[in-house]
């Protein structure tokens, strides 16, 4: 899987002196639903994985696909699709998982592919637009980068909320 570094547009965080504003930029690891494309701050990723199955659990929410063992750790992996509201992934094997750090927890995510890394201004980051609770409640804001919009997604939410409502 090749993951490219985009070019950077710096325009806005360049100071007086010509040096990078670096407190300002934000890497993001790019990942697909069908035809959306979502990010995480890179400094979460732990891991990205093939999708090689997981062992289901007892009376779990719809989006827990169940847990991995990576390396002594019981990981859950999530549904991000049917966490969205989406139905289930018909999973293949080209599927990903990524691994994520969130707080004291290691969640994976099971997405349709990882597409890129992606630099963007933290000033280019603007609120969800109200009119959908779910994406108002899982996502942390939308960037555009390329003309594609990016949601970016809350891992508190999306992986807090939902042990508490297991």
């Amino acid at each position: 899987m090749a993951v490219a570094m985009d070019a950077l547009d710096t325009r806005d965080s360049i100071d007086q002196d010509g040096h990078v504003d670096s407190s300002k930029m934000i890497q993001l690891i790019a990942f697909s639903l069908d035809d959306q494309v979502y990010g995480v701050e890179i400094t979460t990723v732990r891991e990205i994985r093939a999708w090689n199955g997981a062992t289901p659990l007892p009376n779990t929410r719809e989006f827990v696909r169940g847990v991995i063992n990576l390396r002594g750790t019981i990981v859950p992996i999530f549904d991000l699709r049917a966490r969205f509201g989406s139905g289930k992934t018909e999973a293949t094997k080209t599927h990903v998982v990524v691994v994520l750090s969130v707080g004291d927890k290691w969640v994976g995510m099971l997405v349709d592919k990882v597409s890129d890394i992606l630099t963007v201004n933290k000033d280019d980051i603007h609120a969800v637009p109200e009119g959908n609770s779910m994406d108002s409640e899982l996502l942390g804001g939308i960037v555009t980068h390329e003309n594609t919009m990016v949601g970016l997604i809350d891992l508190e939410n999306v992986v807090g909320r939902s042990t508490e409502e297991a």
